[in-house]
């Protein structure tokens, strides 16, 4: 199967260059997508342009993924509300690494027949002459070409405005589309729905200047079933770093993907073949509370972001927490899994000299209004030490009773939980 109908079947094609579909199959091509370096880690919305780069890699054609070292100290209005806060140079060389690291995860650095690259626009862009490039470049670009924008018109409109720094980055991005060509013979170059200006803009530019067919390609916008944006979550946005989100919050993030969205996922996301993607949407339609479909998305995505090792443990988090042996899991793991449930804290000494009373322990930690209301609790069934029922109001609790001797974990009833932690 081509690169394109690999994407096709697969809707990941919002729209191309004409002329790019033949070019795919009699060529090998050389193509790219730009990657923003405000952060030091890549999220879940930058998994859909790297798939696209590690699916054409599959194909037998070349990737080159760009970190914008260089227009990431201009910023992309695309896309944005506001103009973001300016990195400086230091700021974004630190970003870069952590991007490194994680495209590694899904490109191939050392395939012989047409390995991926990683470049920098640092390179070029830092140390271009400004009267050389808009003598050179500039030139070629008309006010009211980059005017008609959709991103630029929904800036002008806004209160906020747009300045000249943001308006010129389609410039430099249409500049970087010439300096791959000449130096990789790039000839194409991808992203999703709202770059299709600066795409064109930089195909264009190579036609003009290089007498030679330059390509683009991009991919829909994902917005939830919900309408909510893809990628963002109460708690915030999912970050493929693992020390921003953990692989057990990454798991559950996939987990917990709507039966309306699942199988789109399935598609954008894994590797999974048509029969396979079949089988989980029939799946879907007849059992969708097994929730079959969404197991397999997790664990497909967390293998691929964070390895094995890290899926098994994910799992096994979740399994231990839910289940009844909580005991083994780290104080770390157990904190991760709460995510933004209550605790307090106590005195860790005040525990090892004599233990604390659960019912005390329940008055402090608000899961009781008094210690007549916590002996009433307990005597019903209704209170729960690390996953274990509680019954006794005389029961004292001491370090051993704590999970990593640093936290107790209060449940009443099913899901009121409570950490205590041991200062």
């Amino acid at each position: 199967m081509s690169f394109f109908d690999e994407l096709r079947w697969r809707g990941l094609i919002y729209d191309a260059t004409p002329g790019l579909e033949e070019a795919q199959r009699s060529e090998k091509l050389v193509a790219y997508v730009g990657f923003d370096p405000s952060a030091s880690s890549l999220h879940v919305g930058s998994l859909l342009p790297i798939m696209l780069l590690a699916r054409l890699q599959r194909c037998g054609h070349t990737p080159i993924a760009i970190v914008g070292g260089g227009t990431g100290l201009i910023g992309d209005p695309s896309g944005k509300a506001s103009e973001r806060q300016l990195l400086t140079y230091e700021e974004v060389e630190a970003n870069l690494e952590g991007i490194r690291r994680q495209l590694a995860h899904f490109l191939d650095f050392d395939a012989p027949d047409n390995a991926a690259r990683l470049v920098n626009n640092a390179e070029w862009l830092t140390s271009a002459s400004l009267i050389e490039f808009l003598r050179d470049i500039g030139k070629y670009f008309t006010v009211n070409s980059m005017l008609a924008r959709e991103s630029v018109k929904r800036r002008l409109a806004s209160g906020d405005g747009l300045s000249f720094t943001e308006f010129s980055y389609s410039l430099l991005q249409a500049y970087d589309f010439l300096v791959l060509y000449d130096r990789h013979g790039c000839t194409l170059q991808m992203g999703g729905s709202d770059q299709w200006g600066n795409i064109t803009a930089g195909a264009d530019l190579i036609r003009r200047l290089r007498g030679a067919k330059a390509y683009g390609l991009v991919a829909p916008l994902i917005t939830t079933a919900s309408g909510v944006k893809f990628g963002k979550t109460e708690a915030g946005t999912v970050w493929l770093d693992p020390e921003r989100t953990s692989p057990y919050r990454f798991y559950q993030y996939w987990l917990n993907t709507d039966d309306r969205d699942v199988v789109a996922y399935l598609k954008f996301f894994t590797w999974l073949d048509r029969q396979a993607i079949a089988e989980m949407e029939q799946a879907v339609q007849e059992a969708a509370e097994r929730r079959q479909a969404q197991r397999v998305l997790a664990e497909e995505l967390t293998r691929m972001s964070h390895g094995q090792a890290a899926l098994d443990r994910a799992r096994r988090v979740s399994e231990l927490f839910f289940g009844s042996d909580v005991t083994q899991l780290a104080a770390r793991e157990v904190m991760d899994v709460l995510g933004d449930a209550p605790a307090s804290e106590i005195p860790a000494a005040e525990v090892a000299e004599g233990g604390v009373g659960i019912v005390d322990l329940l008055v402090r930690a608000g899961l009781a209004a008094s210690k007549g209301d916590a002996r009433r609790t307990l005597q019903g069934g209704g209170v729960y030490l690390n996953n274990q029922r509680l019954s006794d109001p005389s029961q004292r609790l001491t370090l051993a009773d704590a999970i990593d001797q640093k936290i107790f974990l209060l449940r009443k009833g099913k899901k009121s939980y409570h950490a205590v932690c041991l200062r």
